[in-house]
């Protein structure tokens, strides 16, 4: 039972990170848009701010449910590597996209609208296959 308690609030916490990786893109391709107009900056880089700090807790959390899991209930096998290693990705994603919020807080150039738009795929592309992988568990 207390497997599935950890399971379930790691889930939680899983998704509630996944809306601050799917979220911070988007107002970073907004901060692009929004050319010189400093209140409408100053608005998105504070959302911007407070959705990162938000993201690393629920990553904080989930992580520590996902080590439980896997520590004390060891229902592993060769599937949780590559899932950690997609993980791995997605979290430097977020890190970069946390990077750009704060660089353009303060004024700093950003890549284009449509090359941020791009940067913004990149969690999907990421969480198709570690959905996949646990899921299917094939190795």
């Amino acid at each position: 039972m207390a497997y599935l308690w950890t399971k379930l609030f790691h889930v939680l916490f899983v998704i509630s990170w996944m809306a601050t990786v799917f979220y911070l893109p988007r107002i970073l391709v907004n901060l692009a848009e929004a050319g010189a107009e400093p209140a409408v900056r100053a608005r998105l880089a504070l959302m911007g701010a407070r959705l990162y700090r938000f993201g690393h807790v629920m990553f904080g959390i989930a992580l520590l449910l996902g080590l439980a899991l896997w520590l004390h209930f060891d229902r592993s096998g060769g599937w949780v590597h590559a899932k950690l290693t997609l993980v791995a990705l997605m979290l430097a994603h977020f890190i970069a996209t946390g990077r750009w919020i704060k660089r353009a807080a303060t004024g700093a150039p950003l890549p284009s609208p449509t090359a941020l738009r791009w940067f913004n795929e990149v969690p999907l592309v990421l969480v198709v296959p570690i959905l996949w992988l646990v899921y299917f568990k094939p190795f």
